[in-house]
């Protein structure tokens, strides 16, 4: 195996990472899409490896950067501040090593309502701002999510092309 093939099929594996880590957030995300689409691309050397090796790190900070202005507009529409964020991800670790595989979602969401019910003192508001919160969050990864699956479909496509031009 040529180190071409060797450094595309690592680059789709470590994508796939990244992909898998925008929406469960314990694997690197679209920080890792960015420096793997920009290392193969460096590695492979060619025009098509650049060409969509480029467009595959633009992409990558193209939803890491929507991700966290979507997220935080809400958040500030919502009027949730940093604290009970901050207790949500608390929760998250705490639900990561209770509850297997989910257990990072269901701490979050729990710690974050915990939070907004403490600070509001009505079960409704906390309730409210909270699924607001978690939907603000929701479409940030969303966004985020997108944005990655695309960027490695732009790498599979420089891939195919360099291998077809080589």
């Amino acid at each position: 195996m040529t180190l071409a093939v060797l450094v595309s099929v690592l680059a789709v594996l470590l994508l796939i990472v990244g992909l898998v880590g925008t929406v469960y957030p314990i694997l690197p995300g679209s920080m890792l899409n960015l420096v793997v689409s920009v290392a193969w691309a460096w590695i492979l050397g060619s025009t098509a490896s650049w060409t969509f090796g480029l467009v595959a790190a633009g992409l990558s900070i193209a939803g890491l950067s929507a991700s966290a202005a979507l997220t935080g507009r809400r958040l500030v529409r919502e009027r949730v501040p940093r604290g009970p964020i901050l207790t949500g991800v608390v929760g998250a670790v705490i639900g990561f090593f209770a509850i297997p595989i989910v257990g990072l979602f269901i701490g979050f969401a729990v710690g974050l309502f915990l939070a907004e019910w403490r600070r509001r003192r009505d079960a409704r508001a906390a309730l409210a701002s909270s699924w607001g919160a978690l939907k603000a969050m929701g479409l940030g990864m969303l966004v985020e999510f997108v944005c990655a699956m695309v960027a490695l479909a732009a790498v599979g496509t420089g891939i195919l092309v360099h291998f077809a031009t080589a």
